[in-house]
């Protein structure tokens, strides 16, 4: 009966700490993803703010530019060709603006389908 209870012992002591193993390995896995997300997350604080200051200091720079055009006008075809080239400027501004946006998105979903397989974010 002894021999019994020890072939029982020594039986489940090894599924005991497989499982302890296992239990380990997750917590690792869900510590990483956590920390990843967390890391993902202040990343993009800090874009949006360096993106928001860029923006802003490009907004004041075409803004200046078009009071300074609009002092030196003279004529209503000085206002003219002054509209459309502020107006040029504005729409390249949107258009280099679009771009970096779009190639941050791809970035950000490519950086969330590693996080999400287990990869490494960089």
């Amino acid at each position: 009966m002894s021999e019994l209870s020890a072939r029982a012992a020594s039986s489940s002591f090894p599924e005991t700490a497989n499982a302890e193993a296992e239990a380990t390995k997750l917590n690792q896995g869900a510590l990483e993803f956590m920390l990843g997300a967390q890391r993902m997350m202040f990343e993009e604080m800090i874009f949006f703010g360096d993106q928001m200051l860029e923006r802003t200091r490009t907004e004041m720079h075409l803004f200046t530019e078009f009071l300074a055009k609009m002092a030196a006008a003279h004529s209503v075809r000085d206002i003219k060709t002054m509209c459309q080239e502020c107006g040029q400027h504005q729409l390249d501004f949107c258009r280099r603006d679009s771009e970096r946006l779009f190639k941050h998105g791809e970035r950000m979903i490519a950086a969330t389908s590693n996080l999400i397989n287990g990869r490494s974010l960089n």
